[in-house]
Formats: structure tokens, sequence, C-alpha cells
């Protein structure tokens, strides 16, 4: 099982860079239409994504006891959504054996706060920095 997931979150992930960055090759973020952030579905997307974003990080939350470390993670993934959510289930997952159990996985905690959390935060702020509106 851990093999498989490990598979399946390097697939989301790649697959979220590349469709993220074939996006932003298009048009820049801020860029959009205001017909399209006012059409009722995307912000029906928007609300169910924010909530998956949401539930995540409760889940996150349980396992991170650093403060410091529940923070970087929030922004991260209100920032990067699931690009931060693959990130960090791949960290935790390479952090298993590969015949680790699955239960160890979900509820172990951790008490420091690492650098890919703060790392992810520091570039999600920067990506939405880099593409504002110039005036």
């Amino acid at each position: 099982m851990i093999l498989f997931l490990r598979t399946f979150f390097l697939v989301v992930l790649a697959s979220m860079l590349g469709v993220t960055t074939w996006a932003s090759l298009q048009c820049p973020l801020f860029a959009v239409p205001r017909e399209v952030f006012a059409h009722p579905w995307f912000i029906a997307t928007m609300f169910d994504a924010y909530w998956g974003f949401t539930t995540f990080f409760v889940w996150v939350c349980y396992q991170q006891t650093s403060w410091l470390a529940r923070l970087a993670w929030f922004v991260a993934i209100m920032l990067l959504g699931n690009i931060a959510m693959a990130s960090y289930c791949l960290a935790e997952l390479f952090g298993t054996p590969r015949h680790g159990h699955l239960a160890g996985l979900l509820t172990r905690r951790r008490n420091a706060p690492g650098v890919l959390g703060p790392a992810l935060a520091v570039l999600g702020v920067a990506v939405i920095l880099l593409s504002l509106p110039r005036p």
C-alpha cells in the first residue's frame, strides 16, 4: 500500500505541476476574466477545493505539534493546494518503510517543524506576489 500511495502522490504532484505550468504559460494567474470569477460553478468549485484543503489541514494539524509547522503548512496548502498536499503526503510516505503500516503513517505526530512546510509557504507567497498585476 505504501508503494501504491507513493506512486499515486507522485502522479498527483507531477500532473499538478504540469497543468499549473501549462496554465501559467497560457495566461497570468490574475488575468482570469470577471465572468469566470462570478460564474456559479467557479464559486462552487472554489468552495469545494478550499473545504477539501481545510479538511486535509485538520489532519496536518493533528500530526504537526509545532505551531510554526502548522502555520507554514496552512499557508502552503491554501496557496499551492494539491501541490502542497501531495508534497506533504510524499514526505510522510518516504519517511515510512516500504512495508510499513498505514496506521502508523496516519497517526504519527511530529514535534519539529521541518523545512518542507516553511519552504512551500515561502514559494506560495512568492508565486502570488509574482503573479500580481503590475501597475
